[in-house]
C-alpha cells in the first residue's frame, strides 16, 4: 500500500484548536462528558481536550463497523460500555471520521436510551456522501469519499501513528 499526503500536521493542530474555541465557547461553564469512539478518534480527542477552555469528564466507548476492510459491514458492534453514568448529562461524542453515519446514529440513540439531556457530535472528518442524515454539530474537515489513515485512523491496526492524515492507495 502507498500513502499519499492529504492533511498535514500542522494543518491539523490549526484545525484542533480552532475546533476546541468554538466547542469552548458553545458549552460555556458546563461540564459535558466527552465521549471518545476508539480506537480511531484517541488521538484527535486527546488533542483537543488539552485545548478545552473547561474541566469535561471523559469516557470511551468501543465500536466497529470495518473490521480489516476499507468499507463498512453496514453493522456496528459495542465492544465496550460506558463507565460514566449520563442520564441527565450533555454529551459530546468524539469521532474521527462519519462516513456512513452508521456508527453516530448507534451512539445516538445508545446514548438517548441511556437517558442523556442532549447529544452532540464532533467528528474530525466529515466525508461528502449523500443521504447520511445525522447530525454533526462541529467537524474539521470536509473531505472527498477516499480511505484515509493516519492520526489514529487506520487500515487493519495500522497507520495510526502517522502525523498526518495520508489517502491509503493500492500499488
Amino acid at each position: 500500500m502507498k500513502i499519499r499526503k492529504y492533511i498535514d500536521e500542522k494543518t491539523i493542530e490549526e484545525r484542533v484548536v480552532r475546533l476546541a474555541e468554538e466547542i469552548s465557547v458553545d458549552y460555556g461553564d458546563s461540564e459535558p462528558i466527552i465521549l471518545s469512539v476508539l480506537k480511531g478518534a484517541f488521538v484527535f480527542t486527546a488533542d483537543l481536550i488539552r485545548k478545552l477552555k473547561f474541566m469535561p469528564k471523559i469516557d470511551f466507548i468501543r465500536v466497529e463497523s470495518y473490521g480489516s476492510s476499507t468499507v463498512s459491514s453496514g453493522k456496528v458492534e459495542r465492544k465496550t460500555n460506558l463507565t460514566i453514568d449520563v442520564k441527565g448529562k450533555d454529551v459530546l461524542i468524539i469521532e474521527d471520521i462519519a462516513d456512513t453515519g452508521l456508527t453516530i446514529r448507534y451512539l445516538t440513540d445508545y446514548l438517548k436510551s441511556l437517558g442523556a439531556r442532549s447529544i452532540k457530535v464532533c467528528v474530525l472528518l466529515n466525508k461528502k456522501i449523500e443521504n447520511k442524515n445525522i447530525q454533526i454539530d462541529y467537524y474539521g474537515f470536509e473531505i472527498e469519499n477516499q480511505f484515509v489513515v493516519g492520526y489514529g485512523l487506520d487500515f487493519d491496526q495500522k497507520y495510526r501513528n502517522l502525523p498526518y492524515i495520508g489517502i491509503l492507495e493500492k500499488e
